[in-house]
């Protein structure tokens, strides 16, 4: 029996015990017997790769439910959640006043493919707080609405190369799902198996924090360029948070060379800020997308602009974009439900302090006892890094070998009731739900791993 179980845990030559420290694993039986079905299911038993646990150890957990803070999995352990969906429950898990308007608009009916008074009430919230789009358009997912914002770019300047960062994921669409190859400027390498080279042939691909990579784009590429798109808080790989003055210069540059400025918020936008980014940095983007949280956590998104610059979307113009599901009424009451509690005064100050105190706390620590470990920080996003590095700004700065760090303190954590992310690339998420005792709690299981990760 013991032997039935630790396979379940590990293969291969990895050092994985059932017990390690001073914390017993978890059990993951059920986990274990429901992925074991999954995958008889699913490619690889998810349907999302991370999902797959293929970075950390153990099987997948398979939650049952999630409430304020916290999660429960398929064998009973619960957690003080760092993941927070992604980042969209802003709120918490099932918060009441979200739950309280879905119930209410489920009564109605769920889905129409027709126009409802939602959408509307929904998008007048946003824009009304909101200095920098004065139209927007919703979509079913972050991915669908970044897919969108680069068609609109393409059919407004009539141009068809764009610029991407290494380091930035804009979801899987085929135009975005390109990595850099060799060069200051080079085309994007497609990154998955499917994608034609002459897709990726259109994509240009530079590193973060580098004015002249940039620079030398538009000067290979003149008057080709439709846009330059980038997550102003780069959080999909990493926390690599960029200064003001090198968003301002993409600013200038693309005015200079008449292609737009594309920020995709799918993560920062009304988390940083109600305007996200863009108000945090107080940058003019001439397109922002955002993702789920302006549903709840329910299956949400949109791209915005100027008036002027969205006339080109059908049917008012000829840059065809579409979507059954685009404005679901159950989505835009989980929206309106959430994003009325982000607009209240203070929301936002309270948060973020919470946030930077938690992790201040944190990074004490760590530096008293001399860890390479850094904890970077803005609004209610943090990212544990394995580093003495003040700052990482690019992806090549990560060490890869330091994911081997996040890997055992991953287990660590989950021992102790902690989770986040499985993987050592992808940032946490503070919400309105973790209360003082929570975050404490939390704390000391961080310090209790740190140790037991920095004396193995």
């Amino acid at each position: 029996m013991f032997d039935s179980i630790k396979s379940i845990f590990g293969s291969g030559n990895d050092e994985n015990p059932l017990v390690y420290g001073e914390k017993p694993d978890i059990s993951r039986e059920k986990s274990a017997e429901l992925y074991e079905k999954a995958k008889k299911c699913f490619p690889g038993g998810v349907n999302s790769p991370v999902r797959a646990f293929k970075s950390v150890y153990g099987t997948p957990l398979f939650i049952e439910k999630g409430d304020g803070c916290r999660l429960w999995d398929a064998d009973g352990n619960e957690f003080i959640d760092f993941c927070c969906s992604w980042g969209p429950l802003i709120l918490g898990h099932n918060h009441p006043k979200v739950r309280e308007k879905v119930t209410e608009e489920m009564q109605k009916g769920m889905s129409f493919g027709a126009p409802t008074a939602l959408e509307t009430e929904l998008a007048e919230l946003i824009l009304k707080n909101n200095r920098f789009i004065e139209k927007i358009r919703f979509t079913s997912s972050g991915t669908e609405a970044v897919m969108s914002a680069i068609r609109l770019a393409r059919g407004a300047t009539k141009r068809d190369k764009i610029i991407k960062f290494e380091g930035c994921y804009h979801g899987h669409s085929d135009s975005l799902l390109v990595k850099a190859g060799s060069g200051l400027v080079t085309f994007g390498e497609t990154s998955s198996a499917g994608i034609p080279k002459s897709f990726a042939e259109e994509t240009i691909v530079v590193s973060l924090n580098d004015e002249e990579a940039l620079k030398a784009a538009f000067n290979q590429f003149k008057d080709q360029i439709a846009c330059v798109i980038i997550e102003p808080v780069p959080a999909n790989n990493g926390l690599l948070l960029q200064s003001k003055a090198y968003l301002q210069f993409l600013r200038e540059i693309c005015t200079q060379n008449g292609a737009l400025l594309i920020f995709d918020e799918v993560i920062s936008g009304f988390r940083v800020s109600f305007e996200g980014a863009a108000g945090y940095y107080d940058i003019q983007p001439d397109i922002i997308t955002y993702g789920k949280i302006i549903g709840g956590g329910l299956p949400v998104g949109a791209y915005g602009a100027s008036a002027q610059l969205m006339a080109n979307i059908s049917p008012e113009g000829g840059v065809y974009q579409a979507g059954t599901l685009s404005g679901n009424p159950v989505a835009m009451a989980a929206g309106i439900a959430q994003l009325s509690e982000l607009a209240k005064s203070g929301f936002y100050k309270e948060l973020n302090t919470k946030t930077e105190e938690f992790t201040n706390a944190i990074q004490r620590y760590a530096t008293s006892k001399n860890y390479a470990f850094k904890v970077f920080q803005i609004a209610s996003i943090f990212w544990f890094a394995f580093t003495d590095a003040d700052a990482i700004q690019t992806a090549e700065a990560i060490d890869p070998a330091s994911m081997e760090k996040f890997k055992l303190m991953h287990r660590e954590l989950l021992n102790r009731g902690i989770y986040l992310g499985p993987s050592g690339y992808e940032v946490g998420f503070v919400s309105v739900a973790h209360s003082k005792i929570d975050l404490e709690k939390a704390k000391r299981a961080i310090f209790e791993c740190l140790d037991i990760v920095f004396k193995r």
